[in-house]
C-alpha cells in the first residue's frame, strides 16, 4: 500500500557499516549451540550502549532487548539465532572463522548482526514508536531436537510486557539480493529423530541359515520404511523418512547379530507428525519380527513445522512493498522440509519468518554454496534489506491498530 510508513534499504544503509563489522567479528569467532558466551556478550553490550532494558542468560545465553516507546501499547519481538556449526570453513575469506572444526554455515552471524542494525535504526526512531519492540537473540537453533526457543519461552521471553506477534528473517541463497521470500501457512518442516537397532543371531557367512542376519534386515527395514510416506501418508500432504547412518558389523564373513540406524523424519502439518511415531514402529518391527529378528524403535520429537500465520504474511507482505517496492516481493508457492526452531515462537503467537535472497546478483543457483556448506558466503549486500525488513514489519505492526 503506497501510505506504508517503513524503513527503506536506503535509510536502512546508514547502519550497515556496524552491521558488517558486527558480523565479520561474529564471523571469525564462531560458537556452537550451548557456548554462545561471547556473542551473546557482544549483543548485550551494544543494546545496552542503545539505552535498552536488557536481560542476559535467558534460556542458556540468549539476550532479550527492550525498547520501549514513548506511547506504550502494543509489544512486538524481532528474532535472530546466534549458534554456528562443527564445520571446517573452506571460504577463504579474510575474516573466515578462526575457530577450528567451527564456522557460521547457517548465516546465523547475519541475523544476529542485521537484528542489532534494526535495534539501532528503531533505538533512533523511539520516540515515534507506537508501542514497544522486543529484540530475542537466541542461543541453540541447531540444537535438534530440543532447540534454544523452548527455553527462551520457558524463562519468559514472550513476557512482561506481554509479545504481540513476532517477525524473523533467514539468509537464503536461493533467492537473489534485494529481494523476500514469504509464504502463507506451512513453510517450513518439522524435524524428528529417529534411532533403530536391529537384533538378529550371529553366525558364518558361509551358513546364513545358522542365524539371524541383522543387516539383511536393516536393509529390508530402510526400504519398508518408504512404504509409509507411499502408502500411509496422504499424496496430497507430505513426509519424508530417511536413513542416514547405518553401523553394523565387524568382519567380512561374518553375520552380525546387530545393527544400528539412525534417520530423521520430516513433516508438514503437526497431524501427520503425530502419526509418525506409530508408523514407524509398527514398520520396522513387523519386517524384523517376519525375518525372525527384532527392531528397538526410538523416536524422539523435535521442532514442530514452521507455520506462517495469514494475518502477519499479509502484514509482512505489505512492508517489504512498502519500503522496498513490488519487485523485492517473492510469495513462495512450496514449503521446504528443512527445520527451524523459530516454529516454537510460531505457536504461542502470531508470527512470520522472512527468507532473505543473499544471492549476489548475477550469480547462477546452482553456482551458489547452500546452506550448511563449508563454502557458505552469503552476499553482504543483503543486509540493508534485512533491516528494512525486520524494521518494517515491526513498524507496521504497531501501526496497525486492527491486528
Amino acid at each position: 500500500m503506497g501510505d506504508f510508513k517503513g524503513l527503506t534499504p536506503s535509510a536502512a544503509g546508514r547502519y550497515v557499516d556496524k552491521v558488517v563489522a558486527w558480523r565479520r567479528e561474529i564471523h571469525r569467532r564462531p560458537e556452537l549451540s550451548q557456548h554462545e558466551e561471547r556473542t551473546a556478550a557482544l549483543v548485550a553490550e551494544v543494546l545496552s550502549g542503545l539505552g535498552l532494558e536488557v536481560r542476559r542468560g535467558v534460556g542458556g545465553h540468549g539476550v532479550v532487548g527492550l525498547l520501549r516507546g514513548k506511547t506504550g501499547g502494543r509489544t512486538v519481538a524481532l528474532r535472530a539465532d546466534m549458534d554456528a556449526l562443527p564445520l571446517k570453513e573452506e571460504t577463504g575469506l579474510p575474516y573466515a572463522s578462526e575457530v577450528e572444526g567451527v564456522m557460521h554455515a547457517c548465516g546465523h552471524d547475519t541475523h544476529t548482526a542485521m537484528l542489532l542494525g534494526v535495534a539501532c535504526a528503531l533505538a533512533d526512531s523511539r520516540e515515534a514508536l507506537n508501542g514497544n519492540v522486543k529484540f530475542l537473540f537466541q542461543p541453540a537453533e541447531e540444537l535438534n531436537p530440543t532447540g534454544g526457543a523452548p527455553g527462551m519461552i520457558a524463562e519468559g521471553a514472550l513476557e512482561d510486557p506481554h509479545v504481540d506477534a513476532l517477525f524473523a528473517l533467514h539468509v537464503w541463497p536461493r533467492y537473489e539480493t534485494g529481494t523476500v521470500a514469504l509464504k502463507p501457512g506451512p513453510q517450513m518442516g518439522a524435524s524428528d529423530r529417529l534411532f533403530l537397532t536391529v537384533h538378529g543371531r550371529s553366525a558364518h557367512g558361509s551358513a546364513p541359515d545358522q542365524g539371524v542376519d541383522a543387516i539383511m534386515i536393516a536393509s529390508q527395514v530402510v526400504c519398508g520404511l518408504q512404504s509409509i510416506v507411499s502408502r500411509s501418508i496422504s499424496p496430497l500432504d507430505s513426509a519424508v523418512v530417511t536413513v542416514g547412518t547405518i553401523r553394523g558389523g565387524w568382519r567380512y564373513n561374518v553375520i552380525p547379530d546387530c545393527v544400528e540406524m539412525e534417520g530423521t523424519v520430516r513433516t508438514l502439518r503437526e497431524e501427520t507428525q503425530a502419526l509418525m511415531p506409530e508408523l514407524i514402529t509398527r514398520t520396522a518391527s513387523g519386517i524384523a519380527a517376519s525375518l525372525g529378528g527384532s527392531c528397538d524403535v526410538k523416536y524422539v520429537k523435535g521442532y514442530p513445522p514452521m507455520v506462517n500465520d495469514p494475518a502477519m504474511f499479509e502484514l509482512a507482505s505489505e512492508a517489504v512493498r512498502g519500503a522496498m517496492g513490488p519487485e523485492s516481493l517473492v510469495v513462495v508457492e512450496q514449503p521446504e522440509l528443512g527445520a527451524e526452531d523459530f516454529a516454537f515462537f510460531a505457536r504461542e503467537r502470531p508470527a512470520v519468518m522472512g527468507w532473505l535472497g543473499c544471492r549476489p546478483k548475477g550469480a547462477r543457483p546452482e553456482d551458489t554454496a547452500v546452506l550448511h556448506n563449508t563454502r557458505f558466503c552469503p552476499d553482504e549486500g543483503c543486509f540493508p534489506f534485512g533491516v528494512s525488513f525486520l524494521a518494517s514489519c515491526a513498524l507496521g505492526f504497531l501501526n496497525r491498530a486492527e491486528l
